[in-house]
């Protein structure tokens, strides 16, 4: 179903330091250790999220596109560390995951306690994720940042323990706003721009509500896109499997009801965002204070068109070939290397 498509209201540019950025990302990776098979760096190449970096970060600098493509890379390459086939390994996710959310509330630079290489990549790229960035955007970050990492952790557990086929719709929908980690993605835009959007308007309903349907679009959208290959692995934390379990209903239907709830969360959103001057008025915001708003609104326009254009082509989500699947390689995880180790 990568193939699905959406009508997006609005477009949004690529950056134009994608190729030079992208080289230097992949030798980044390399160099960390966060690749380090043959067959683990043709996987991740595949996935080419250094496009989905410069769709969704279209106006960071050269330098701090490289820097947002290595962060981009590491919640991807964290998650892929699971294997549904060694629950054993939950334990030492927990423990990593635990060390990731602690970066970002200590001093820049701290080496990190729990040591692997994606604790010690994680602890350099937030020096400079970070770095020109008010304690008030940090904490906020921080925040978004944690709440996506435990929530990994309990998607973690939920499959280890058996229990991921529980899940309801509705309980599925707002575990899966914490999963899909937008809100911190969101954040970062402001970062690639060099801007934050004022305090009152970020803490505002309407834009937390923006924020949150952003999160439901994308999450869903991925769903959509990524479940044909999420199906052959047999991983249920998929919306159109949620569906189609907790209803009874054939894959078809589950797909087509899939979409619904994606387009109406994406026309929640786009009726919202109509709303935003009508906020900057309340909240008595200057010009400056305005244009900050209005940036942190194409921030979130940006990560939902730029995601979007990605998973069409992304081979992340490409599905295995036709035919029984032998190998966890063949169903997409396995070719991962291992990142928790010392």
């Amino acid at each position: 179903m990568q193939d699905v498509r959406f009508d997006l209201p609005f477009d949004t540019p690529v950056s134009p330091h994608l190729a030079h950025a992208r080289e230097r990302h992949l030798r980044w990776v390399r160099e960390r250790g966060l690749v380090r098979s043959a067959a683990g760096f043709e996987e991740y190449r595949s996935w080419d999220l250094s496009e989905a970096a410069a769709r969704t970060y279209p106006h960071a600098s050269a330098d701090d596109m490289v820097v947002l493509m290595n962060w981009f890379s590491l919640a991807f390459l964290f998650d892929d560390q699971f294997d549904a086939a060694r629950p054993d390994r939950a334990e030492r996710i927990a423990e990593v995951a635990r060390e990731l959310i602690a970066t970002p509330l200590r001093p820049a630079g701290t080496p990190p306690r729990v040591e692997c290489p994606i604790t010690l990549a994680w602890a350099e790229v937030w020096g400079h994720l970070s770095d020109g960035m008010s304690l008030t955007w940090k904490s906020r970050f921080a925040a978004s940042w944690g709440r996506f990492l435990v929530a990994h952790c309990e998607e973690v557990d939920l499959a280890a323990h058996g229990r991921a086929a529980t899940l309801g719709i509705e309980e599925y929908a707002v575990f899966r706003r914490r999963t899909v980690g937008i809100h911190h993605s969101i954040d970062a835009g402001e970062r690639s721009r060099g801007f934050e959007v004022p305090a009152a308007a970020m803490a505002h309903p309407l834009m937390e509500r923006m924020r949150d349907l952003a999160a439901d679009t994308i999450g869903f959208m991925n769903d959509i896109h990524s479940f044909e290959r999420e199906r052959r692995r047999g991983d249920g934390h998929n919306l159109v499997a949620v569906l189609q379990r907790e209803r009874g209903c054939s894959w078809q239907e589950a797909a087509e009801e899939a979409y619904r709830m994606t387009t109406d969360c994406l026309d929640e959103y786009v009726a919202l965002e109509a709303r935003v001057p009508q906020m900057c008025d309340e909240l008595g915001l200057d010009g400056d204070g305005r244009t900050r708003v209005r940036l942190g609104v194409e921030a979130i326009q940006h990560w939902i068109n730029g995601n979007y254009e990605w998973a069409l082509t992304t081979g992340r989500y490409a599905a295995a070939k036709d035919g029984p699947v032998a190998t966890a390689e063949q169903a997409g995880r396995g070719s991962v290397d291992d990142l928790l180790g010392v």
